[in-house]
Formats: structure tokens, sequence, C-alpha cells
């Protein structure tokens, strides 16, 4: 049972470091094609770095997903020795890396909303005529169209994980 935890853990951290690794490599041009529509709409392209938007894989877009990475190899070590708390530390972690994939989805299906509440909030007049929708999707566009597939393997693989090693005590 704590090989299949491992095996589990293991995809967890592999699917956590998918996504910075995309918008590292293709974040760049999802920058440059939301400035892009930026100018378009007659908006400074700085008021993405101002209000701290970015599509690549600097700050927390990496360091989050990384930690979390670690986190689970270190558990799929520790429960690969039998150690002594691995499985208590397993199930705090899992169940907090599993509330936080739903955090995600959450805040990717919400993005629009999001967005548009954050620029609504600064009171900046320029932020309030952007065309959040289109700025989004200009960004998206910077982006492989295999990427939504890849989120949501992503996805699938993180709450199936999650799911399987939450429950793999009670099975077996």
């Amino acid at each position: 049972m704590n090989a299949l935890i491992a095996v589990m853990q293991l995809l967890v951290a592999a699917a956590f470091v998918s996504i910075p690794t995309v918008r590292h490599r293709y974040g760049p041009t999802a920058t440059a094609a939301a400035e892009a529509e930026l100018t378009r709409q007659g908006v400074r392209t700085s008021v993405l770095a101002e209000n701290k938007m970015r599509f690549d894989a600097g700050g927390h877009e990496t360091a989050a997903p990384a930690t979390v990475a670690a986190i689970m190899v270190m558990l799929a070590v520790l429960n690969l020795a039998d150690a002594g708390p691995a499985h208590v530390l397993t199930w705090v972690f899992q169940s907090l890396v599993l509330l936080a994939n739903v955090v995600i989805v959450h805040s990717m299906l919400t993005a629009t909303k999001s967005v548009q509440a954050a620029f609504a909030r600064k009171g900046d007049p320029e932020l309030a005529r952007i065309d959040v929708p289109a700025l989004l999707k200009a960004a998206e566009d910077g982006f492989p169209k295999w990427t939504w597939t890849l989120a949501t393997v992503r996805n699938v693989t993180v709450f199936g994980a999650c799911g399987v090693v939450l429950l793999a005590p009670a099975l077996g």
C-alpha cells in the first residue's frame, strides 16, 4: 500500500511542476500577446507589471508549486521507507493539496471576474476600460493549444491521486 501511495504522491509532484514549466517556456509569448492586446485597446502595457499580472513562471507561480512538489516527494520517500510519521503527514499534506487544488480550479474558472474586480477596486479609469476577457484570451492564445489539455490532465491527476491516497488506508 505504501508503494501505491508513494507513486500517487510522485504523480502529484509531477503535476504541480507541469504548469510552471509550461509558463516558463511560453509565458513571455503570452505576455507579449497580452501587451499587444492592451496596445490595441489603447492602454499602457505597463499596467500588467503595475498590477502584478504575470503569465510567466515568476514569483509564487513557481515557488508554490515547487514547494508542493518537494513536499510530495518527501512524503513519497517517507512512505516508501515506512517511516513513523509518514501516515499522519500524508493525511495532513495530501488533504491540504486537495484543498489547494480546489482553490486553483476555482481561480481558473473565475479568472475574468477576479481580474475585473481587482481592476475595479483600484479605481483607475484606465483599468476600468480594459476589455478583460479579450486581454485574457490574448494571453491564453500565447500558450500552445495543448496547454488547456495539460491543465485538465493535471487537475484530474491531482484530484484522483489525492483521492486514492486519502482512501487507501480504508481500502486496504
